[in-house]
């Protein structure tokens, strides 16, 4: 654990190191704009400069940079955007990391027998690339990579009622299982029909299918949150996806997209590539009301997702809505997510997951928070179906409130010093082996770039 530990402190020092040496020109932010055609042009043109060259969506010449999320997915205009961009040539590209070095105990007066604490690094990098191809063409790249494997271990972090993939070919549970090394290598290219329509083409091997709401890593509510979503495996496990292809079309603020992906999950070899399947299928709707709101609505077929369960395919569906809002001054943003996502796999086996989080940050101070409500099976959480009764659903609440503070700063990298705790709140059921209101917490310096201004 301690060899885990000073690669993980190696790692942040080299981060740091690297994106310190960058050169960031920040200019003063302006006030967003208004949706109106005319004015959502001007935003759209403007947004992120760098020198005289803007950075657009990366899947739309004509969309403001700050929509850009996890896959093809959609954030609010008015979402805050924490990386390094630089251009070299015709290229523009962009580094986005998060690193949480902390000390975490998931059952602080041991209420029950299913807590465990570690001293762990989860993290990840992405960087990614675009370029204009001819009048009307756009390509771009998005590599991300995780060190999980190393800093976290093959077994993940503990976090209580957490469930799905496995480790030494036993499920994991109560455990946030690591996230592969290569956790997306994408490329794709949109063609331009007007300034209101594109149509776009997106292939990853690992990628990220048009399913579910911005993946929890790149939601900025939930940036500030080491923690994994309870209802990751109902809502956006399928961030990671080892062969993805996406078509989409988007005209003005309307986007549809369907894929076809690889249904199993990453097994528990985090260096390898996984074999691609192509036996999955989903589409997503996706709508931008406002420069403040992001609405979408998927259903996806996901072909014998665990490895334990091989012939158990899951039918999924999600609906959820982003809020961002730009407040007055420097870094100041109030930002949320309302999440729900359904597994049916028969009559016998259908359970709900909610999320609603919410953070606000004020320059160098954050406050936020995170609800969940969660149905699992007996069997998912590691006991047997007989002793709860045949088909038992056992709900789960847990309530996360944190903090944090920059302590300083190295260039252009934020090094924040911030604690949360968590209490849950599971089926009577249950009390026996995690306790009445079982409570966790953590300690945490969060590594991270600076905010990007136009």
């Amino acid at each position: 654990m301690k060899k885990k530990l000073y690669l993980g402190f190696v790692l942040i020092l080299l981060c740091a190191t690297t994106a310190a040496a960058q050169h960031e020109h920040h200019q003063k932010q302006k006030q967003p704009q208004d949706t109106t055609k005319h004015k959502q042009h001007s935003m759209q043109h403007g947004d992120m400069h760098h020198g005289s060259s803007p950075m657009s969506h990366a899947f739309s010449r004509n969309l403001p940079m700050n929509r850009n999320a996890s896959g093809t997915g959609w954030l609010p205009d008015e979402s805050p955007m924490y990386g390094n961009m630089f251009h070299s040539g015709d290229w523009m590209f962009m580094l986005h990391y998060n690193i949480f070095a902390r000390y975490n105990n998931q059952d602080i007066f041991e209420s029950g027998n299913r807590g465990d604490s570690q001293f762990d690094v989860p993290n990840w990098f992405m960087f990614m690339g675009q370029r204009l191809v001819g009048e009307r063409g756009l390509f771009r790249f998005s590599t991300m990579i995780s060190l999980d494997p190393i800093t976290v271990g093959g077994n993940g972090y503990p976090l209580l009622f957490q469930t799905g993939e496995t480790f030494n070919d036993k499920p994991l549970i109560d455990r946030q299982h690591p996230h592969d090394l290569f956790s997306e290598l994408s490329i794709g290219y949109t063609h331009m029909l007007s300034e209101d329509a594109d149509v776009f083409l997106y292939l990853g091997y690992p990628g990220e299918p048009a399913i579910s709401n911005v993946a929890f890593m790149h939601r900025p509510s939930a940036l500030n949150n080491p923690d994994s979503p309870l209802g990751h495996h109902w809502q956006d496990a399928t961030h990671i996806t080892f062969g993805v292809a996406t078509l989409g079309f988007r005209y003005h603020n309307f986007k549809l997209e369907g894929s076809s992906f690889t249904g199993r999950e990453p097994d528990e070899e985090r260096y390898d590539f996984d074999k691609p399947r192509f036996d999955s299928r989903a589409l997503r709707l996706t709508f931008n009301p406002s420069s403040q709101w992001s609405l979408q609505a998927s259903t996806s077929f996901v072909k014998s997702p665990e490895v334990n369960e091989p012939d158990e395919d899951v039918y999924r569906s999600t609906a959820s809505a982003l809020y961002g809002k730009k407040l007055a001054g420097d870094n100041r943003f109030f930002t949320g997510s309302a999440n729900w996502g359904f597994n049916y796999v028969d009559a016998h086996h259908k359970e709900h997951s909610f999320l609603l989080e919410a953070s606000l940050q004020n320059d160098r101070f954050s406050v936020y928070s995170r609800y969940e409500f969660i149905q699992k099976s007996a069997e998912e959480l590691g006991f047997e179906e007989e002793a709860f009764g045949h088909d038992e659903v056992l709900g789960v609440n847990a309530l996360t409130v944190g903090a944090n503070r920059q302590v300083f700063e190295i260039g252009t990298v934020n090094f924040n010093l911030g604690a949360q705790l968590s209490l849950f709140r599971p089926d009577s059921q249950l009390h026996p082996y995690y306790g009445k209101l079982p409570l966790s917490g953590q300690v945490y310096l969060r590594v991270f770039p600076k905010l990007m201004v136009p």
